[in-house]
């Protein structure tokens, strides 16, 4: 009796499929992260420069 049957193991592919799958998903994950990273600096600045531009402002109500 044979415990693995050596031809259908090698031509079945969707093992391999899913490792290609996995590598991508993870990919694509880290360059999101990559990119939510680099925006984040810039945005930190930004919104800085908003708050102190809109603390300067005054509002005035005349009827």
């Amino acid at each position: 009796m044979k415990l693995f049957k050596l031809k259908k193991f090698h031509n079945e592919e969707d093992g391999a499929v899913t490792v290609d799958w996995v590598v991508l998903t993870a990919a694509v994950v880290g360059l999101g992260v990559a990119a939510l990273a680099a925006v984040k600096k810039g945005t930190g600045k930004l919104t800085g420069e908003i708050n102190s531009y809109l603390s300067s402002q005054t509002i005035s109500t005349t009827f």
